[in-house]
């Protein structure tokens, strides 16, 4: 009875690792409908692939005219659009089935079929007999799942076999074999796909950086097209909202009509007294000038005592902590938060050797560690006043780019809201030099951690309490 229940055990507890292992193994990167598709054709014979209109059934040649043997193609095509795989006679015999066929029937061309599904990494394999095998990424996972949990089943099954009476003692230790057994090569496969991604995000990184000034200098580079548009609701009024990228840790939108000209004047006279350069992190926990920065710039108290009234400051400032609210859902408030901070570039011409402009770099922790609280996890700049050449703002490493339109904001984010793990470098940006006419902007950093009691200035630029640094 004991040697029935430890099998059944094990029975389930391989039936649950067989679907926890490929979720474990794999990383999935869905983005949109659009998948790629690559085609092998091994089946021994030359085949036709066409598309099967989801409407009307007709049926269109994608390849041209053929695929040999041994030949691959790929495609672009649409989750739950099909495909018909044809074969095509010999060119020496005239007959499909190959010159091994018997019978009429096995002479007759075969076809098959396969579905673009919703996972990456599909391929197709064409195989002999016309066979159409299509895998995936997950499906590819889950193989990889079944061998290597094959070994451990294996092992722990002959375990539970060399004797007929099997105490709860060696019961449980064959448990925890098997646990062991599975947790190790879990471990190496995982191991596998972080050095893979690694290095794809190490090349994605280099690359940006090699197009980063190619992509300002181009003056009539729009602003990269949304994968999706929202309309956002606030205090009666509805606003457009251009979705760019969307992960849980880094999301960046387009808003639109954000400011009023009325809001940015406001901005504008309050800062015009107190403008001096711009300054940014030592990474000691002070400030300095750099030649990496080129503006002025002026720190904005908002009035909150005089919202109720209708104060443009104010009104702007509670415009960006009820988005950043409305996207995160982390019951942000005004109190302890930095000031708005009015910025201004101004351009000079081609000839400038030293534009304004501000090199990439991270608003908050961009390294994908765990949150520290009284830090920047989100930010949105507000435009005003937009130049007539250049300005516009750089996401490299997410490969967007930004024009900047008068009264609209950018935000984002670089935080994940659930498991507070902070961006890895998507949201890393640059102002692009301002060749000509003026940009001036407003922006609002954004902390999560802050209050009365502990505002953003007991902090310095490293995330840490002045009182717990000085402890040390």
């Amino acid at each position: 009875m004991i040697r029935y229940r430890v099998q059944s055990l094990l029975g389930r507890s391989l039936l649950a690792l067989s679907f926890l292992s490929p979720i474990l193994i794999s990383t999935v990167l869905a983005g949109g409908d659009d998948r790629k598709i690559n085609i092998l054709n091994e089946s021994g014979h030359r085949v036709q692939i066409y598309w099967i209109h989801p409407n009307t059934g007709e049926e269109v040649l994608q390849t041209t005219p053929h695929l040999f043997n041994g030949a691959s193609f790929s495609l672009n095509s649409f989750v739950d659009h099909s495909f018909e795989v044809r074969e095509l006679p010999s060119t020496k015999t005239g007959e499909c089935g190959g010159i091994a066929a018997e019978t009429e029937d096995e002479k007759a061309c075969r076809v098959g079929y396969f579905t673009v599904n919703e996972n990456d990494e599909q391929t197709v394999h064409i195989n002999r007999g016309m066979v159409v095998e299509h895998s995936d990424n997950k499906s590819k996972a889950h193989d990889s799942a079944e061998v290597l949990l094959s070994e451990c089943q294996r092992r722990a099954l002959s375990e539970v076999g060399k004797s007929g009476q099997v105490s709860s003692v060696v019961a449980k230790d064959t448990i925890s074999e098997l646990v062991a057994c599975v947790e190790s090569n879990v471990a190496k496969e995982l191991e596998k796909a972080s050095e893979e991604i690694t290095f794809q995000a190490r090349i994605r990184t280099k690359m940006a950086g090699l197009l980063e000034n190619y992509t300002c200098a181009d003056d009539e580079l729009n602003s990269t097209e949304p994968h999706e548009e929202r309309i956002w609701v606030s205090n009666g009024v509805q606003r457009k909202v251009q979705v760019l990228h969307d992960r849980p840790s880094s999301k960046i939108h387009l808003i639109q009509d954000f400011i009023t000209e009325e809001e940015c004047q406001a901005m504008e006279e309050t800062a015009a007294p107190i403008l001096h350069k711009a300054t940014v992190a030592d990474g000691k926990g002070g400030s300095k000038l750099s030649e990496s920065r080129k503006a002025m710039q002026a720190g904005i108290k908002v009035p909150w005592d005089k919202e109720a009234e209708g104060n443009g400051i104010a009104t702007v400032s509670r415009k960006v902590y009820t988005y950043v609210n409305h996207v995160l859902g982390l019951d942000i408030h005004e109190d302890g938060q930095e000031d708005l901070m009015s910025i201004q570039y101004t351009g000079r011409g081609d000839d400038d050797e030293e534009p304004d402009r501000y090199m990439p770099h991270c608003d908050g922790d961009c390294t994908g560690q765990q949150f520290k609280p009284g830090n920047r996890m989100a930010t949105v700049v507000i435009y005003c006043t937009v130049p007539t050449r250049g300005g516009a703002t750089n996401f490299k490493n997410s490969g967007l780019h930004v024009v900047p339109k008068k009264g609209s904001a950018t935000f984002f984010s670089y935080i994940d809201p659930e498991t507070m793990k902070m961006d890895s470098g998507f949201t890393e940006h640059s102002g692009c030099p301002v060749i000509e006419g003026e940009k001036k902007i407003v922006t609002q950093w954004v902390r999560l951690g802050v209050d009365k009691a502990n505002p953003w200035d007991s902090f310095n630029t490293l995330g840490i309490k002045y009182s717990d640094a000085a402890k040390e």
